[in-house]
């Protein structure tokens, strides 16, 4: 199974940091770096220096690379909304993904090629997100997006990227209800998709435990459409858990102990990568592997004990 982790261009000049991914990982992935609004942020312009740093480190230490994103919603570069138009918005999107997935064909694992495509809040009947590719191009940009992937890079696996498919609460079992409607949808209409990724942005702190068996339930679904799955983006929000100190570390370790258990339960879950490597504070405190002085966490702890019982 791969483990790794999103790498922020700046990480990438922290010796320290760098020699832990290239020890503990085997595949890593751009935070924002292969985002529209980085690496295509004028209509006749792309830049790939940043992506192309992360594959060149990478290379060297012989890890695999996921693609962050093709397709989203959020992380646009001011000109596409004011040049894009239902007449050619489809010509952009396919120009945008042949380029990128062009410029990095045969090097990437796999590409979120669709970005939290889903959104049940925004009360439309099929519970789709109201974006401006929807609004443009309506589900047809799906198809376009990934099928356009297919062309420029036929050897990464595509993928389906999205969050809060992971608790119990009735908002999760909303959202996973549509995203496998969508994933459905995408295998009668012989779109090429050939993974889903599971965020796994999680909460510490709130009610009980869950029980995962929504999760369960959805992820033996996932596996009848013969799909793998890949947890993408694990982090723990636990700004808002009660205890703190060593209490608190355990008691998020805990979470993420358990929710990877569970997870890993299933074969054809392939990776898990957290979003970064570094708990930092801010208005949302988020646990990872390393505290702040790059030492080991017992969030990092948990995910070894977790992967080793598989």
């Amino acid at each position: 199974m791969l483990v790794g982790s999103a790498v922020s261009n700046s990480q990438l000049h922290n010796p320290t940091l760098t020699a832990f991914l290239a020890e503990q990982c085997s595949i890593v992935v751009a935070e924002n770096e292969m985002k529209w609004k980085r690496i295509h942020p004028e209509r006749d312009r792309y830049d790939f220096t940043e992506g192309d740093e992360l594959m060149d480190f990478a290379a060297k230490n012989s890890l695999l690379v996921r693609g962050h994103n093709l397709c989203w919603h959020a992380a646009q570069p001011d000109w596409l909304a004011a040049v894009a138009a239902r007449d050619d918005a489809a010509r952009l999107l396919e120009e945008h993904i042949r380029t990128v997935a062009g410029h990095y064909a045969g090097r990437i694992h796999s590409w979120d090629v669709v970005n939290e495509a889903i959104e049940p809040e925004d009360r439309r009947s099929d519970g789709m997100r109201k974006s401006s590719w929807l609004e443009l191009l309506g589900m047809d940009y799906i198809a376009i997006a990934f099928r356009a992937a297919a062309e420029a890079d036929p050897r990464a696996l595509l993928t389906y990227n999205d969050y809060g498919l992971e608790g119990d609460q009735m908002a999760n079992e909303q959202r996973r209800a549509v995203a496998l409607a969508l994933l459905r949808w995408m295998r009668d209409n012989q779109i090429p998709i050939h993974a889903l990724g599971l965020q796994s942005h999680l909460t510490a702190g709130f009610g009980p435990w869950p029980d995962w068996h929504g999760l369960h339930e959805f992820l033996k679904q996932i596996a009848k459409l013969d799909m793998q799955v890949f947890v993408t983006e694990l982090d723990i929000d636990d700004t808002n858990f009660p205890a703190s100190g060593a209490k608190r570390e355990k008691e998020v370790a805990k979470l993420c102990q358990q929710y990877l258990e569970n997870v890993l339960r299933h074969p054809q879950v392939k990776a898990v990568l957290t979003w970064g490597l570094v708990s930092h504070g801010s208005e949302r405190h988020r646990a990872l592997p390393l505290d702040e002085e790059l030492r080991p966490t017992p969030f990092l702890t948990a995910m070894l004990d977790a992967i080793q019982k598989r």
